[in-house]
């Protein structure tokens, strides 16, 4: 949320309570002689006034609750009015292709939330097992370039890179360890867009390792941007091109760093997400 954000949202509790009140005659004087000492006349004046004020007050709780955000339209589309840090957008796809969020719009919009989530998928623990890699590739890639996808990360993810890890040749990681893959977008940025391709930066934040009290590779955080080149196949984007660099990198917080059963805990029960601009 920005600095001009900060209004206090309307309480309509903030107007209940503290209504009832109590009426006190004082004793008359024994010495008063204005007036004949006329008991005062009740008045329904009082008590319409009070109704009118309780169902103006009513009237505009139902008037503030009932209004919601002036920004959606009819098919669900967000006109942005945060900053660009915020999300913001139209509604996220419902689409899945091999587990993987598929159907995005055909805009820059589409072409970020496409590259943000093909980047989880190319940062995961799947693609150190053959079978659960080529099932990635196929999801993603363009017909043109899958071959050559398919060979390139083959080549990447070699069982000498396996074995340097710790991890099996099916990626599988040794008896009381867990193996931790997982990418997180902090952000996306368009580089070119035209109507039919797109080259999207998507900025990462990475844990990988090996969480076990015997493990050689622990589990280790890092900042990395992964662009990925997109072609529109007529009905989705599809990668082209994938490459990577390090950074940017913030400052390391003063955070405790965790014992790796608890790592391996975190990376069980906690699930990731698809993402959407």
């Amino acid at each position: 949320m920005s600095h001009d954000d900060r209004d206090e949202p309307y309480d309509p509790y903030s107007t209940l309570g503290g209504t009832r009140q109590t009426r006190t005659r004082l004793p008359e004087a024994p010495g008063d002689t204005h007036g004949d000492r006329r008991r005062p006349a009740r008045s329904s004046r009082g008590l319409v006034t009070v109704v009118g004020v309780v169902v103006l007050l009513i009237a505009a709780i139902a008037f503030a609750n009932q209004g919601g955000d002036d920004t959606s339209d009819d098919d669900g589309a967000k006109t942005p009015t945060a900053s660009g840090t915020a999300p913001t957008g139209v509604r996220p796809v419902d689409g899945k292709n091999n587990g993987i969020p598929s159907g995005f719009a055909q805009n820059e919009q589409g072409a970020q939330s496409a590259a943000a989530n093909f980047a989880v998928a190319l940062g995961s623990d799947g693609m150190f097992n053959p079978v659960r890699r080529r099932a990635i590739v196929d999801a993603i890639a363009d017909d043109g370039a899958r071959e050559k996808l398919q060979s390139g990360f083959d080549a990447d993810y070699s069982a000498a890179l396996l074995a340097q890890i710790g991890l099996t040749g099916d990626g599988v990681a040794p008896a009381g360890s867990t193996f931790v893959s997982r990418t997180v977008p902090a952000g996306t940025k368009v580089q070119n867009f035209s109507g039919g391709a797109a080259a999207v930066d998507v900025w990462c934040f990475g844990m990988f390792g090996l969480a076990g009290e015997k493990s050689i590779k622990p589990v280790t955080s890092n900042w990395f941007t992964m662009s990925v080149t997109l072609r529109w196949n007529g009905s989705d984007w599809r990668v082209t091109e994938t490459a990577q660099k390090a950074g940017p990198t913030p400052i390391s917080g003063d955070s405790p760093v965790s014992p790796s059963d608890e790592i391996a805990g975190a990376v069980e029960q906690f699930g990731g997400f698809t993402y959407a601009r």
